[in-house]
């Protein structure tokens, strides 16, 4: 099964091998991982995304990410899940 997970942009990177894609380090309840911007060019700092295989794929707002995450602690072992 294929999970999205919802969190929030925390600063825009510029990457040298990255080719002009832009990227952004995103927040997931504490965690922070690089991901590509390519699909949400108007994302910004302080934005919520919608992560999937280190892209984020939509732009959410601050509830919609909050009752994400609602529904994935439903699941056994999200704790540990990385998007």
């Amino acid at each position: 099964m294929c999970l999205a997970a919802p969190g929030r942009i925390v600063e825009l990177v510029t990457a040298a091998d990255a080719a002009g894609e832009r990227l952004g380090t995103v927040d997931f309840n504490g965690s922070q991982v690089q991901v590509s911007l390519a699909m949400v060019p108007e994302a910004a700092v302080g934005d919520w995304v919608l992560v999937h295989a280190g892209y984020a794929i939509t732009q959410l707002d601050e509830d919609e990410a909050r009752e994400t995450w609602e529904y994935l602690k439903e699941f056994e072992g999200v704790e540990g899940i990385e998007p």
